[in-house]
């Protein structure tokens, strides 16, 4: 079975959440940016990034499919 990009794109969304959630819970217990908090941070960054581009991506083709018939 082959994932759409739709659906990778809202898994990346949501472990965006994710890193984004224990970033914060992180920065919480601890009180101050440490490393680890950076690194979290950075991945959600580069998963909400591309969680939307593979949205933007399956609605590009889906129009495209739809042009071509």
């Amino acid at each position: 079975m082959r994932q759409t990009p739709l659906f990778s794109g809202i898994l990346y969304i949501i472990l965006g959440l994710f890193f984004t959630y224990f970033a914060v819970q992180d920065l919480q217990q601890n009180g101050e940016w440490g490393i680890f908090t950076y690194l979290l941070v950075i991945l959600a960054t580069f998963d909400f990034g591309n969680g939307i581009r593979m949205i933007l991506f399956h609605f590009k083709i889906r129009t495209l499919q739809k042009n071509k018939k």
